[in-house]
């Protein structure tokens, strides 16, 4: 019997090479790029070990560590347990992990949920859950027919496909879908609960990525339908103060929410879907957003104050709507805000183990510990500490789909019949390209290093080789089997095309340069490259108990980190043109996992000055001082350290300004 489970796991991965890209069909927008399937992208180097700390970590380990939730009992196993969001998410993340791994015990954890979710599909088309339970500390046993946690399982099963070319998904969707056109208009997506209405592009996603493999008519007005339920963004984001109000909408919502407008331009390509877009992250950068990419929302918005809490769940959550922008827009925004967030708010959220998160980050985080904050929401205090379960246990379910989504958009199939490098990590690409076997290694420590370098290993042919220059980068240069062929200017992708042969070799350099941008209160960052900086800060780190009466909602322990240095300093107003000259950047190796204080590959050393007023409130680095005070008491000159904002726990990263 093992031996026919070992057969058909290696079957189910031996068969991935088999999915083809997946393009848009008329009537849908022909984009500049799509995904490719899952297995095609494989990590290297650091990203690899973040991967292979997840499989080791709490992806890999949920089950065992959050049994009550994950275990048998989970109504998308067949259980009485809870029947939501919080499986659905879980194997989100792990299912992706498991294939671009190719780990055959992953992939056994992962069997029974997809298995299950096929198997349920009812003569009506219904699939999951159907039965309501009653109440149960810390478990979710009602609402299982709301239309929200079948979209979660819905990208499940888009992927499972995507790295198995099973045909029961296929089966699974067109039915489910024809139930969705039919029950919808009766039982709109508010109906049940109002989460799915804010998130119903994830719907829509699949529902136009199963319209490209059958063709099926009926599945375009399914669309307009979801579309006219869905909240509207578009207006919204055009001509409304959504984004400039303080607790106008649920932060995750927003996340989620943002990829609608774009998704549905696809089927109707107005201006008006692709400006929306546009203008909504625009407003977001001028009102909410802070240096790591990612706005206050703990959890509704609550702007730009760099002591504002931001969500695990919306970082993971906008990751993947940025993943879904990219390839339909083809803009080096999008992907130079994803790296933003990936390289900055990732690392640090999560601990290197993989085992504990925060529920909300701060841009300036000072005191990690169990104490009431100004947040919208405060979970007994606990949202900021590391833990399973602190804060609320939506983002120990969500957060695994990060790093394996991230992985499998490094690459992307272009409409021009090449393939596209948009997102930088190292990697290796395996893919059939215009039936012939292609295949880079992606060699690089970026985003520590400027220098990425390509090698192609597939067979001789011909294709281009699309190549994104972020806009941070003033002037790029690509080397071509050691000739310079390009420097071009940054926020553009550029092409190689050419005559491939094996070993032929494309280094793309992005020189960083240092740069401050300013934030609420006027306050400043220093940034270089996709990476912002932040004051590396003294550690005491102490675990706590939690009492029997917490355990259900907040785990058995967590951890309170305390500053052993000082954290209040302002940084000195320098002109662009005279940063290098007072900040001196050091470089030293890049362990295998680089995202810790004391591994930190980059340091920059620069001076600052205390500003004795500033101090603690709530536990957590007071009011920002506006930028700049006049007679401002301060302290004397000393010198201080930067490191990656990832590699932090504690930290200011957007500092006050003071003159020379």
């Amino acid at each position: 019997m093992k031996s026919q489970v070992l057969i058909c796991l290696l079957f189910c991965i031996s068969v991935q090479a088999q999915v083809a890209p997946v393009f848009n069909r008329a009537p849908l927008r022909e984009n500049p790029y799509t995904a490719l399937p899952i297995g095609a992208i494989k990590p290297q180097g650091w990203l690899k070990e973040m991967l292979v700390r997840q499989k080791n970590g709490a992806t890999g380990q949920l089950d065992k560590l959050y049994p009550l939730v994950m275990g048998p009992r989970n109504g998308w196993l067949g259980g009485d347990g809870d029947q939501w969001e919080r499986g659905p998410y879980w194997i989100d993340g792990l299912l992706p992990l498991a294939y671009i791994l190719q780990d055959t015990a992953l992939i056994r954890k992962v069997k029974p949920w997809v298995e299950w979710s096929i198997k349920s599909q009812q003569p009506d088309g219904y699939f999951g859950p159907s039965k309501d339970y009653s109440p149960e500390p810390g478990v979710q046993r009602d609402n299982s027919h709301d239309w929200w946690p079948k979209m979660v399982m819905l990208k499940i099963l888009q992927q499972y496909y995507m790295a198995t070319g099973d045909q029961r998904v296929i089966t699974l969707m067109t039915n489910y879908f024809r139930y969705q056109l039919k029950e919808l208009p009766a039982h709109p997506l508010d109906h049940w609960s109002f989460w799915a209405r804010f998130r119903s592009g994830d719907n829509l996603k699949e529902v136009y990525w199963l319209y490209n493999i059958t063709g099926d008519k009926f599945l375009l007005d399914l669309a307009d339908l979801l579309h006219k339920q869905t909240f509207d963004f578009t207006n919204a984001f055009l001509h409304s103060p959504l984004l400039s109000q303080v607790g106008s909408i649920h932060g995750v919502n927003l996340a989620q929410g943002m990829k609608e407008p774009i998704l549905y331009y696809q089927q109707h390509p107005e201006q008006k879907y692709w400006d929306a877009t546009v203008k909504g992250y625009t407003d977001l950068r001028r009102y909410d957003d802070m240096v790591m990419g990612l706005y206050g929302g703990d959890e509704d918005l609550h702007g730009n104050n760099p002591t504002g809490g931001s969500e695990l769940c919306t970082a993971v959550e906008m990751m993947y709507t940025l993943e879904t922008t990219l390839p339909v827009t083809g803009d080096v925004a999008y992907a130079d805000r994803l790296e933003r967030i990936a390289f900055n708010a990732m690392p640090t959220q999560i601990t290197a183990d993989f085992m504990d998160r925060q529920y909300f980050q701060q841009a300036n985080q000072v005191m990690l510990t169990r104490h009431t904050r100004g947040f919208h929401v405060n979970h007994s205090g606990t949202d900021v500490c590391y833990g399973l379960l602190t804060g609320y246990a939506c983002c120990t379910s969500n957060m695994h789909q990060g790093w394996p989504k991230f992985t499998q958009n490094l690459w992307y199939a272009g409409a021009d019949k090449g393939v596209a490098a948009l997102v930088y990590a190292p990697s290796e690409l395996k893919t059939t390209l215009n039936g012939k076997q292609i295949s880079f290694t992606e060699a690089t420590n970026y985003p520590f290093e400027e220098q990425i370098t390509f090698t192609y290993t597939g067979v001789n042919t011909a294709f281009p080789l699309s190549l994104r220059i972020p806009a941070w980068c003033k002037q790029a240069k690509i080397v071509v089997n050691g000739k310079t062929e390009q420097e071009p200017a940054g926020n553009q992708i550029v092409k190689v095309n050419r005559s491939w042969k094996k070993g032929d070799v494309v280094v793309l350099q992005l020189p960083m340069h240092l740069n401050n941008q300013r934030w609420y209160e006027n306050s400043i960052s220093v940034e270089r490259g996709p990476l912002a900086y932040a004051l590396k800060i003294g550690e005491e780190k102490k675990m706590v108990r939690i009492t029997a009466a917490d355990s259900i909602d907040y785990g058995n322990s967590f951890y309170e980190i305390r500053p052993t240095t000082p954290w209040n300093y302002a940084l000195y107003a320098t002109p662009e043109n005279e940063l290098s000259a007072h900040y001196t950047v050091v470089k030293g190796a890049v362990a295998a996992y680089p995202w810790e204080p004391e591994k930190a590959p980059i340091t920059i050393k620069t001076k600052g000055r205390i500003i004795p007023s500033w101090q603690l409130y709530q536990e957590m680095a007071g009011p920002v001082p506006f930028s700049t005070i006049f007679q401002l008491e301060l302290g004397q000159e000393q010198d201080i350290e930067l490191i990656p904002y990832g590699c932090t726990h504690l930290r200011i990263a957007q500092f006050p300004v003071v003159n020379r």
